[in-house]
């Protein structure tokens, strides 16, 4: 490490692990936040330690000698409190891995801490939007979200296993159950439908261009999409009460008339006496698990200050 790099403050690490890719930002004092982002390997099945690495080399890329004084990470997977890795169906290798014992090995004398990437994308949104409530899912790889009352995220909430259809038999979720917001939201379902309907493969970008032009197949394949996500934002509304639903992720954030066609369906089912959150566009598209991994780190490097 340089004398100059030695004397820098240490900087804020933000990880959004996502099924397909990863996003990184390291934030430091008034310096210009620097972003990256990289694809897992594409090996059949998922290699974890093959991740890792690829995970390790990003990480030394991006920080270039710098020093780390926080880590947040936003995970999709399920962790126990011991930060082991219980289920994660994009990425099932990683079933049983340690992943808090290996950040810590990465970043040795930093502030680590990880969360639910939903809980997270939840938390940034809130805090961007300046609301004490906040419903969020995000719509990507698969569908996440959370819950932020009173200024704090509600843990544990698997948004995108909410059974909303208890009659679908199409599509069958990661989790194995049928009806989930998942299954009928995500980016891969969308496009298994769009596939059917069309009849042959249909490349994402290729769903893009074909809303506007007014394919019928194209809005086939959001119509399931868009009914499951507005039942969701509607019993979340009904159970918390919130100031706003956010919809984000990259999916949604990509294809043109998503969020105003959920927030369409929402407003439908209004009832006397209640009416269901109005449903916004992520202000952070798809990067609120990223500013929420950000934020994690934050808090993690000040409660570190506080205790010390």
């Amino acid at each position: 490490m340089t004398g100059a790099a030695a004397r820098e403050a240490p900087a804020r690490l933000g990880i959004d692990v996502g099924g397909t890719k990863v996003a990184l930002r390291l934030a430091s004092g008034g310096r210009a936040p620097r972003d990256t982002a990289f694809r897992w390997p594409s090996g059949r099945p998922p290699d974890p330690e093959a991740d890792w690495a690829a995970l390790a080399r990003e990480v030394a890329r991006l920080r270039a000698g710098a020093p780390v004084g926080a880590v947040g990470v936003a995970l999709p997977a399920t962790v126990g409190p011991s930060g082991r890795v219980t289920a994660w169906p994009g990425r099932p290798g990683w079933a049983g891995l340690d992943v808090g014992a290996r950040l810590r090995a990465l970043f040795p004398g930093a502030a680590v801490r990880w969360a639910d990437d939903g809980d997270l994308a939840a938390l940034a949104e809130a805090e961007r939007a300046g609301a004490a409530g906040v419903v969020y899912l995000g719509v990507g790889t698969g569908v996440g979200g959370g819950v932020v009352l009173d200024g704090a995220p509600v843990t544990g909430c698997e948004v995108g296993h909410l059974v909303v259809d208890r009659s679908a038999r199409e599509e069958r979720c990661d989790c194995g159950r049928f009806g989930c917001v998942q299954a009928a939201a995500s980016g891969p379902a969308i496009l298994r439908r769009a596939a059917r309907l069309r009849g042959r493969a249909v490349a994402f970008a290729e769903l893009r261009d074909a809303l506007p032009a007014g394919e019928g197949w194209a809005a086939g394949a959001l119509e399931p999409a868009f009914d499951a996500l507005a039942a969701a934002a509607t019993s979340l509304g009904e159970l918390f009460h919130p100031e706003v639903a956010v919809l984000g992720g990259g999916v949604a954030a990509a294809l043109p008339g998503f969020t105003e066609a959920v927030a369409g369906r929402v407003a439908a089912y209004a009832r006397p006496g209640y009416a269901p959150p109005p449903v916004r566009r992520a202000e952070l598209g798809g990067l609120s698990s990223l500013h929420g991994a950000v934020l994690l780190a934050e808090r993690e490097e000040a409660h570190r200050g506080r205790t010390r």
